[in-house]
């Protein structure tokens, strides 16, 4: 399956059905992260239930802290 996900198309496997599957496949799944699904912004408890289809186009912000 084709995404966009930051501007860059990434190929994953068909296996890859919600934004949770994507993120542990990106290895995001630890990380305190905001998703963007096709420019609509996603609470983490809907991850799970969100499902992932060709073409869409995905934004990941993570946090960094630092000072």
């Amino acid at each position: 399956m084709n995404l966009k996900v930051n501007g860059r198309q990434v190929d994953v496997s068909s296996d890859i059905k919600t934004v949770a599957d994507l993120l542990i496949h990106l290895g995001l799944e630890t990380k305190i992260v905001v998703v963007e699904r096709n420019q609509d912004i996603l609470q983490k408890e809907d991850h799970q239930d969100t499902s992932v289809f060709e073409g869409d186009q995905i934004e990941i912000v993570t946090f960094v802290g630092g000072g």
